[in-house]
């Protein structure tokens, strides 16, 4: 058998449910919540036939490895489909929107980067296999969802990873102070943003490699900001950007 791994939350089970209803196994749900969104999730369920237990809060709390589970915990498949970055833009109608995150440590920093990408229309997330958040149960409950919407391909080597971008004709974009402002950056033709990981911001080859380093201004106190603001931000000013004014 397979390995599983929680899933909590209503968007993410909800998501999973309607992505890859086959990689679900289980779903366990609180017993004091009778209301129409878990009678929507339960009939979901229901349809394809999973296996639904009702189950205490500090059992679900167990299972989920939190207290923020919203009374609903899935047992699902831990293996994530594979899909590579050729899968990715061999289907794309469009010019490449991909965001790139070189080390980003934090699940819920992740998660959120990836509701971004699905909200924005990113075609993909892209992440380095090592020292960086994988998707775990919390990165998938802060991407309400997105994780089984917005392919997240993992790589072994992110500086091969850009270096074959730009071979392709993808434009990389660093997201620190620079020259650049994103007011004035062009950014409607295939694009990938690399946003750097919290604190430590783009790692010294990273930013070698990137076309242009584009700069988010700022007109407050603060300095910088999150790695998950940032990304929404460059996403919607790109897809700003080539819709056109209106």
């Amino acid at each position: 058998m397979s390995a599983t791994r929680s899933l909590f939350g209503f968007h993410a089970v909800s998501a999973r449910l309607r992505q890859r209803p086959e990689s679900v196994r289980a779903i366990h749900l609180a017993t004091t919540r009778r209301d129409a969104r878990m009678r929507d999730l339960v009939a979901r369920a229901e349809a394809i036939r999973c296996p639904i237990h009702a189950t205490d809060d500090e059992r679900l709390t167990q299972l989920a490895g939190t207290d923020r589970h919203q009374g609903v915990v899935a047992i699902v498949d831990a293996a994530v489909p594979h899909v590579t970055l050729d899968d990715v833009l061999e289907t794309l109608t469009e010019p490449a929107l991909l965001l790139v995150l070189d080390g980003v440590t934090d699940p819920q920093n992740l998660g959120a980067c990836l509701r971004n990408a699905d909200a924005f229309g990113a075609h993909a997330v892209i992440v380095p296999k090592d020292r960086a958040a994988g998707l775990n149960a919390t990165a998938a409950k802060a991407a309400s969802g997105a994780a089984d919407t917005v392919p997240l391909v993992t790589v072994t080597n992110l500086a091969r990873a850009l270096r074959d971008l730009k071979a392709k004709g993808v434009w990389i974009l660093g997201a620190d102070a620079g020259a650049e402002s994103l007011f004035d950056a062009d950014v409607t033709g295939p694009v990938a943003w690399v946003l750097g990981a919290e604190g430590a911001g783009l790692r010294r080859l990273t930013r070698e490699l990137c076309d242009r380093i584009v700069g988010i201004p700022l007109f407050g106190t603060v300095e910088s900001l999150n790695v998950a603001v940032a990304s929404g931000i460059c996403l919607y000013a790109t897809r700003r950007a080539r819709h056109g004014p209106r």
